[in-house]
This record gives structure tokens, C-alpha cells and sequence, in this order.
């Protein structure tokens, strides 16, 4: 292999960083198809690749300060979208099997591990003199005291687990399932707790444990909860209201993952703690489909990761199994431990909570893999010394058998972890039947239209049209302008306007369909291509008054209500969707009698879901009753209060409950339906006085038949 290279004028391993970047773009591009050739999942052979092309193989790569640097922000970026992804509200209704799976597979790999090591390792590495200034701080220990220390610490190792299979539960699109949250809430607390376990182990071999030792990381610990609770979300919803370059937002995101594992380590946990964290302290500011989010993913999954799991591949040294019998009993028992222990802790989870067999599996599969906290340990257990009291050298916590243990152990965590995690998520994608997916498979039909007219409507409008549309469907979302003879609204206008639309959707990897007609009168052309492409809902930016008899819907909303039949969305946001806190839904008497209640709650829902909100509900007793009873068939799955509203005069009592970071949604109807009423006709008065500076839908259901013609020409 080295003389094909030095004949092309190179030598191993390569040093060119343009060349190294080019072999590992290659890696991740032709590993889809080594996979499905091999039938591994991708994860596994990328980590081959990298035993094969690192040190330990051909020598093709180095792991260099670059595989350590892209390996860092890979580790973290995993654990980012774990948080990022994990859905709060789903891990509130299971945290009781979160926090006990979480107790157990701390619990559980602590004895059994320290245990086994104790009785059947029972090991004295090799004593490896170092440098006196290597003394300072060391503390002695006996040949019992110092097997206990290792032990314990190897234990750690043990607890912890690194979630490096979680990219296939996403790849299937399983993240609502419940074994999920339960796994991710454990993984939180077992990751944690072994941290804390390595600190103070770490602290007891330098001598360092006393009562300040406590109280500093008791205090530092709270004010890194605080930061990232706190500040954080704060400072995140100031900077999306603020700023809506899409580079940006993505450069504050990145800024602040890494910032918040940097307070981590300052409070003496590791960085990806403070990277879950942060994606959990602001997930509800992004929402699930959105540019922001498909440029996270998508720069993890091509980039941050597989750089990761192809550097962890390099730190594997096979030869290092037949180096001695040693090394190879310690590897042999680290596997063993390691996957025996976690899935206790998963069978004992399934059986106390009931759940199913495949979903017992997946939380295994998730949490056997050690890889991220594992490796800090390892590292600072091989670099921290201590001071053999029987002869006084100076000797590592962990010897040289217990490092290249410790990379075995690894590769065979990572192999099972990632084909068990495929196993169950393709069982469980496949039997998944819950009520959210029966809607979702009834919104393939939905076709979704936005006219655009005015270009500072046109983000809103399209986010609002994205987070509609039902993530599996089929059907692109379309965008339409309808030019006339006024000045500024020509074809060249619209057709700037429609690829600034498909822009914004494509973005989030959602297809478009530009329409563009022209018609002297703009509300028939809507009309007219509701018809032509079997629109289903329409959502329309409220209009600018351009002269002072102008209505407040505008004559284009009016006549199009009057006209058609589909459910209407008149959108006015002062600020991005992913900053609303709460949404706020105003319900008229009877509204359960429309054709469209179900349709229309589905799609606050929907908002509710992707942006992360919560949801308050005002209407009369026996409607409330009704959305109550929907909300509990159709699993809300947010946040969610009810409040009587019986008189729909009393509708400005919401003045006093609407806050900044609300979205009002005011269900209303169209004239002749069973929920219209006359209060219906002040609505226009008091959102323009009363409702200036809040976000808010006027949302009109679905109703059987248009009220008139829609072929009926207007003057």
C-alpha cells in the first residue's frame, strides 16, 4: 500500500489536509452502498473504515488534531440532537420509566461492575515511573484501596452510554415512540451520574475531596443549570425575533451548543451534558420541520458524526486482543459486563412498565453503545497517577490492558448497539398505528396554497404553510401570484416572489409548485386555481389597507370567504412562529357541528406540536366538552388548558390574557353556518384595536358547499 503511494509521490500516512478531507468525504459517500452490500448498518461501517484506513490498519490516516477536533463536535452534536429532538411533553407523560430506567442502568453496571473487576480482574498494572513533577498532588494508596478506586471507576464506565445509534431511530422516524423518551431521559441521568462518579474518583486520587470539594460543585452545578435553563432560552428567543437570516440563526445554534458544553466542563461534567441540555433548553424554539432544523441535521448527519464514528474506528487497535492473555481477559469481561448489565436494566424497564418486547429491545440497542463519556474516562483514568504505597512508584489508575479493553469493548457495543437499534426500529415503524399517523395518512390528500402579494408576508406565510403540512405527505405545497394591470404587481414581481417561496421550502425539503396566472381580478384568480389544482386549505397574509375605505380582511379575503368552501387561515405574525410560547384559541358556540372541527383543531395542533407551545382553549361548556374528547382520542400531546368563554361578547377578556409571546387563533365561520353569529361582524373593529401587537389566525373551518357560485363573475 505504501509504494502505490510513493509512486504518485506520496507517503502514509497522509499529511495533506485537502487530501485527507477528499478520502473521508469518499468514506461517508460509498458507505450507503458497502452497507446494504454487507447488510450492517452505515454506522458500523464507518467505524470499520476507520480501523481499516487508521494507525491500527493500513495507515492510510493519522488521528490527527483535525479527527480530534470533528470527533469533539461530533460527540457533541449527537448528544445535541438527542435533546434537540426529544419531545418534553412525550418524556413529562413517561418520566417515571425515564427516571427508573435512568436509576437502573446506573445502578445496575455499577455493581456488577465493580464486582467483576474486583474479584475477576484483579489487577496491579505494571508500575511506570514518571517524572517528579508528575507527584504534585498524587495521593497514596494501598494495593486494596487502590483496586477498589479502579474498579469503581471502570464501573463508570459501564453506566454511561453514548447514544450513537440514535441517527437510525431518526432515519425511520420513530422519535414519538415512547421507549425513546424513556431511553434519552436514562441516558441523561446514568451519563450524569457516571460523570459525577469519575469527578469524585479523579478528586480522591489527587487528594482533592473535602467539603469545599462539594459545595463548589453543588454551586457550580446550579449555575450551569441556571445558564442553560435560563439564559439561554432567553437569549435564543431575543436573537430568532431579531434576526432571520437563515446563516445566522444556524452560527447562534452552533455557538451556543458548544458554549453550553464549554460551562459544562467549567462545572465539572462534560461537554455533552451541556450539549443535551442546551437542545432541550431550546427545542421549542425549533420547530421540527424548518430550515433551521433540516440544516442542523443535515450538517451532523454528512458531516459532524460520520467524522466521529470513523475517528472512533481509528482508536481501535484488533491487534491488541492477541497482545496477551491480559488484554484479552479484560476486553473479554468489559464486553460481557457492559452488554449484559444495560440489558437487564432494558428487560427490567419493559416488564415494570409493560411495554412491548421490540420497544424493550430498541432501549437496549440505544443504550449499550459506549463510545463519548467512555472515552473520557477511560483517558483520564490512563492519565491521572497515584502513588503506590507498597513501594512507593508512582502507577496509572488504568494500565495499558484496560485502554485497549476499552477500545474493544467499543467496537463490539457499537456493532450490537447499531444492529439491534435497526432490528426494533424497522419492527416498530412498521407496526407503529397510533392516532397522529392515521391523521397524518388522511393529510396526504391536503394540498396547501399560499397567494403571495405582498413580500414581507411571504416568510411567515411559508413557515406557517410548512409546519402545516403534514410531514409525510406527498403533495408539494403551492404558491401562487395573480398579476393585474395595477403598477408593482406585474409577472416579473411575481415571479421574484414565488422563487423566494420555493426557497424557503426547499430549505426544509419540501417540494413547491409555482402558479402563476393573471387575472384583472385577483380574487377570482385564487378562486380559479383552488378549483384547477383541488386546493384544501388556503393560508393568506391579512391585507394592507392601501386607502382608507379599504376593509380590514381586504375585498380579495371577503370575496374569497364568500366563495369558496376550503378552510381559510388570514395570518398577521409580528414575530417567528418558533417564539411563540403559548397558543391561544378562541372557539364559537356549535363549532362542534361543522364539517371542519376536526380538521381545524388538527391543525392547531399541529402548531402546537411542531413549534413547541402550549395551548389554551376558551369556549362555551358543551364545546370545550367536545375538544376535550377529541384532545383525548387524538392524544394533544402538549401542554394543554380549558377555560369557559359563554358569551362571545366577552371575547376582549383575552386582552388580559394574551401575553407578548402568544399566538391568538380565533376560530370563526362563514354567514349561514351553525356556529356564525352576529358577534362575528365586530371582529374585524376589536383585532385592529385591541389585538394590534399580537400574532394572530383567523382561521374559518371547512363547510359542505360554497354559499354561491364560485364561477360567478365579480364587478
Amino acid at each position: 500500500m505504501n509504494s502505490i503511494f510513493t509512486n504518485i509521490g506520496m507517503s502514509l500516512p497522509v499529511t495533506n489536509p485537502v487530501l485527507i478531507f477528499s478520502l473521508v468525504l469518499f468514506v461517508i459517500l460509498i458507505t450507503p452502498f458497502v452497507s446494504e452490500k454487507l447488510k450492517l448498518p452505515s454506522i458500523i461501517v464507518m467505524i470499520l473504515a476507520g480501523i481499516v484506513l487508521g494507525d491500527n490498519g493500513i495507515g492510510v490516516l493519522t488521528r490527527d488534531s483535525s479527527f480530534e477536533l470533528y470527533g469533539t463536535v461530533g460527540m457533541v452534536y449527537i448528544m445535541f440532537l438527542a435533546g434537540i429532538e426529544m419531545d418534553v411533553s412525550d418524556f413529562k407523560k413517561n418520566r417515571r420509566a425515564g427516571v427508573f430506567f435512568g436509576g437502573i442502568t446506573f445502578i445496575f453496571p455499577m455493581v456488577i461492575g465493580t464486582l467483576s473487576s474486583y474479584f475477576l480482574l484483579q489487577y496491579i498494572p505494571h508500575h511506570e515511573v514518571f517524572p517528579d513533577e508528575t507527584t504534585v498532588g498524587a495521593s497514596e494508596m494501598t494495593a486494596s484501596y487502590y483496586l477498589f478506586v479502579a474498579s469503581l471507576l471502570l464501573a463508570s464506565m459501564y453506566a454511561s452510554h453514548t447514544l450513537i445509534s440514535y441517527p437510525i431511530v431518526s432515519k425511520y422516524g420513530i422519535n414519538k415512540n415512547r421507549s425513546l423518551s424513556i431511553t434519552i431521559g436514562g441516558t441523561m441521568i446514568a451519563t450524569t451520574a457516571s460523570l459525577l462518579v469519575l469527578a469524585v474518583i479523579v478528586g480522591m486520587a489527587r487528594g482533592q475531596i473535602n467539603s469545599f470539594f462539594w459545595v463548589r460543585m453543588g454551586i457550580a452545578i446550579c449555575i450551569f443549570l441556571f445558564i442553560i435553563g435560563v439564559v439561554f432560552p432567553r437569549l435564543a428567543s431575543m436573537f430568532f425575533k431579531r434576526v432571520n437570516d437563515s446563516v445566522g440563526q444556524y452560527i447562534f445554534v452552533l455557538a451556543l451548543v458548544f458554549l453550553g458544553g464549554y460551562i459544562a466542563q467549567l462545572a465539572g461534567l462534560e461537554a455533552i451534558i451541556g450539549a443535551f441540555l442546551v437542545g432541550v433548553a431550546i427545542s421549542s424554539l425549533i420547530p421540527r420541520i424548518s430550515p433551521l432544523m433540516n440544516r442542523l441535521e443535515f450538517v451532523g448527519n454528512a458531516i459532524f458524526i460520520p467524522f466521529f464514528l470513523i475517528g472512533v474506528g481509528m482508536l481501535i487497535n484488533i491487534k491488541a486482543v492477541i497482545a496477551g492473555p491480559n488484554t484479552l481477559l479484560v476486553a473479554v469481561v468489559m464486553c460481557v459486563v457492559s452488554n449484559m448489565s444495560k440489558y437487564l436494566a432494558a428487560v427490567v424497564t419493559q416488564r415494570t412498565f409493560k411495554l412491548k418486547k421490540v420497544e424493550g429491545n430498541l432501549i437496549f440497542g440505544l443504550s449499550t453503545a459506549q463510545a463519548a463519556a467512555t472515552l473520557a474516562a477511560v483517558k483520564i483514568g490512563y492519565d491521572t497517577v497515584v502513588v503506590y504505597a507498597d513501594d512507593g512508584s508512582l502507577i496509572r489508575i488504568f494500565s495499558d490492558d484496560i485502554l485497549n479493553g476499552t477500545v474493544i469493548m467499543i467496537l463490539v457495543t457499537c456493532i450490537i448497539s447499531s444492529t439491534v437499534t435497526e432490528r426494533s426500529a424497522k419492527v416498530i415503524a412498521t407496526q407503529s398505528e397510533n392516532i397522529d399517523e392515521k391523521i397524518a395518512k388522511a393529510q396526504q390528500a391536503d394540498r396547501i396554497l399560499v397567494p403571495l402579494y405582498h413580500p414581507d408576508n411571504l416568510p411567515r406565510l411559508m413557515e406557517l404553510a410548512v409546519i402545516l403540512k403534514a410531514k409525510k405527505s406527498k403533495e408539494p405545497l403551492y404558491v401562487l401570484h395573480v398579476a393585474n394591470d395595477l403598477p408593482g404587481n406585474g409577472m416579473d414581481h411575481g415571479r421574484k416572489l414565488l422563487e423566494r417561496a420555493a426557497r424557503i421550502a426547499s430549505a426544509t425539503d419540501n417540494s413547491v409548485k409555482m402558479v402563476s396566472r393573471y387575472d384583472a381580478n385577483i380574487a377570482m384568480g385564487i378562486i380559479h386555481t383552488i378549483k384547477e389544482n383541488n386546493i384544501t386549505d388556503i393560508v393568506l397574509g391579512l391585507h394592507y389597507k392601501s386607502k382608507f375605505t379599504d376593509t380590514f380582511f381586504g375585498e380579495k379575503t371577503e370575496t374569497l370567504l364568500q366563495l369558496t368552501n376550503q378552510m381559510v387561515m388570514v395570518v398577521k405574525a409580528v414575530q417567528p412562529l418558533n417564539t411563540i410560547r403559548r397558543v391561544v384559541v378562541a372557539v364559537p358556540p356549535k363549532a362542534e357541528f361543522e364539517i371542519g372541527f376536526v380538521k381545524w383543531y388538527d391543525r392547531v395542533k399541529n402548531i402546537c406540536k411542531q413549534i413547541g407551545a402550549s395551548a389554551k382553549f376558551f369556549a362555551p361548556s358543551d364545546t370545550l366538552e367536545q375538544i376535550k374528547v377529541l384532545a383525548g382520542r387524538n392524544k394533544f400531546g402538549v401542554q394543554t388548558q380549558y377555560e369557559t368563554l359563554d358569551d362571545w361578547d366577552e371575547l376582549l377578556v383575552l386582552t388580559r390574557e394574551l401575553e407578548t409571546d402568544d399566538l391568538l387563533v380565533i376560530v370563526s365561520s362563514r354567514k349561514n353556518n351553525e356556529s356564525y353569529l352576529p358577534a362575528f361582524e365586530k371582529l374585524p373593529q376589536q383585532l385592529a384595536k385591541y389585538f394590534a401587537d399580537n400574532s394572530f389566525i383567523v382561521l374559518y373551518p371547512e363547510q359542505f358547499s360554497s354559499p354561491a357560485d364560485a364561477d360567478k363573475e365579480i364587478s
